[in-house]
């Protein structure tokens, strides 16, 4: 299993520095990292900065987002990490600052990979002078940077040199009140120990899985369903529409009663789609959402 993270934030926020910082710390300890980055226009700016790494395996996707809309892409991409490198430890995904963190995790979370990444967490840079003043955003983009945040497992409030006290206390306050399950460390240059993200996001995952029992979560988590048997279509769909708000994306490969191979199914927002698949592929589905653990299919 290789280790995935997930680096979230709005334009301008530092993730580049975020992970830069990473890299060198996970080549100080002698794991081999690797790096997916997604470039929002046709030119690769930020992606040159970590090619002058030595030995850093890496793959880009450019014009656009990791999100639904190219999920395919990012999974020919990841698939190429794993298959044209060995033994990487650490996968650290860079997303483009007008990535919605619900829609990047839907094209990592691929049942391609269900039994070969583990995804550990969102690591969300906040930019901490922006964050003061969100209200001058346009409410479009403020959404966005707000969702970015809210869905975070840890958040960096970064920046915090441009900052008063005063308002640095501000704003590690509204953070921790807007989203009360990611821990908030202040940071200059985005400059954070990878060992405490890893303990973090670690102790985390454990006390999340004693949570559920008690109906409380971390913003995101995921769910694999394996199914051992072939279901009735209707009866599948009718499942699906008694799921909560929280569950977010779905994908994966139903095998229908009837059908010769599984199909991909794809669920996002209340729309389903269903695709015909000529190879056999594994038959399970990939559930992402808030307090989704405890989901099973009934049939």
């Amino acid at each position: 299993m290789t280790d995935v993270y997930l680096l979230s934030g709005f334009l301008g926020s530092g993730k580049t520095s975020l992970l830069m910082n990473l890299i060198a710390q996970l080549k100080a300890e002698g794991k081999k990292p690797a790096v997916l980055m997604n470039e929002f226009g046709s030119i690769s700016i930020d992606s040159d900065t970590v090619a002058n790494e030595e030995n850093i395996p890496l793959k880009e996707l450019l014009n656009g987002c990791i999100c639904c809309t190219g999920s395919e892409q990012t999974e020919a991409q990841l698939q190429g990490l794993l298959e044209e490198y060995e033994h990487i430890d650490v996968i650290l995904i860079e997303t483009t600052g007008a990535a919605h963190p619900v829609e990047a995790l839907d094209a990592v979370y691929s049942p391609l990979f269900a039994e070969r990444l583990t995804i550990k967490g969102i690591v969300t840079v906040a930019d901490s002078k922006r964050w003061l003043e969100r209200e001058k955003l346009s409410p479009q983009i403020r959404s966005l940077f707000m969702e970015q945040i809210r869905h975070a497992h840890i958040i960096l409030a970064n920046k915090a040199d441009l900052l008063t006290e005063s308002e640095l206390a501000t704003v590690t306050m509204e953070l921790g009140n807007f989203n009360e399950n990611a821990p908030i460390i202040q940071t200059v240059n985005a400059d954070i120990s990878f060992s405490f993200i890893e303990e973090t996001l670690a102790n985390m995952k454990a006390i999340s899985e004693k949570q559920v029992i008690s109906g409380k979560h971390l913003p995101l988590s995921s769910k694999l369903i394996v199914f051992d048997r072939s279901v009735e279509k209707d009866r599948f769909e009718d499942w699906v529409k008694s799921l909560p708000d929280t569950v977010y994306r779905m994908k994966g490969y139903v095998p229908l009663v009837g059908a010769k191979n599984p199909y991909l199914f794809q669920y996002a927002y209340g729309m389903v789609n269903w695709l015909p698949e000529y190879v056999k592929m594994e038959p399970q589905l990939v559930v992402i959402g808030e307090g989704v653990q405890q989901l099973e299919y009934p049939g």
